[in-house]
């Protein structure tokens, strides 16, 4: 028996997947969470095989969530769902630790699938996104600017988009407000902007905008 803990932010999402993966042979949802900070505490709580992964959510989100589970539960296989498969969160969730990357849009049968894929250890990735990351590594490709950032300074991108402030960001990182300008600053010059106005044009351009403002 493979036993999920499903998290994601929409109720009818959660209901949904819940039932569909219920009635399927050997799987069992044993737990829902509705943000990053709470899918860490059920995580905590009730060791599941096998963790789907919204991104967008409430709080700290899917990537910093996925990161901090994988450090406390390495044994624990993440399969990350989006409702697009562009963009940079497939290359940033990997790097976080998810075993698998998912669209929302996909068929229950490949749902069902990869779950029993990343239990027996292997990785999975949907067509689309296999393609996408495949294409971003061919040399001179176009890719996101924002797969250049590191796991922290992604996580200060989606907050920012998110529209928190430097205190509120500061304090769900538990981190100084300092260190939040700090890392502002290095995603600024990275991504080559000059304030949050146009980072969000930027973001909206390379497809982050849908999965980190819900």
């Amino acid at each position: 028996m493979v036993n999920v803990l499903l998290v994601d932010d929409h109720e009818l999402v959660r209901s949904g997947i819940e039932h569909l993966l219920n009635e399927s042979s050997g799987i069992r949802v044993v737990g829902v969470a509705s943000s990053g900070e709470e899918s860490i505490e059920k995580a905590d709580a009730l060791k599941p095989d096998v963790i789907l992964m919204d991104i967008s959510m409430p709080g700290i989100g899917g990537i910093e969530a996925s990161r901090k589970i994988r450090q406390k539960h390495p044994e624990t296989k993440i399969i990350a769902l989006s409702i697009h498969a562009e963009g940079p969160f497939p290359h940033h969730l990997l790097r976080a630790g998810a075993q698998g990357f998912i669209s929302k849009n996909c068929p229950v049968n490949e749902l069902i699938n990869a779950i029993w894929t990343v239990y027996r250890g292997q990785k999975y990735l949907s067509s689309d996104v296999a393609n996408q990351l495949a294409l971003a590594s061919l040399p001179g490709n176009w890719s996101s600017p924002f797969e250049s950032l590191s796991q922290r300074e992604m996580q200060i991108v989606i907050l920012t988009l998110q529209s928190k402030s430097i205190q509120e960001i500061a304090e769900m990182l538990s981190i100084s407000p300092k260190t939040v300008n700090t890392y502002r600053y290095r995603v600024y010059e990275k991504v080559a902007v000059k304030n949050d106005v146009e980072l969000t044009r930027l973001a909206a351009k390379y497809k982050l905008i849908n999965d980190t403002v819900s």
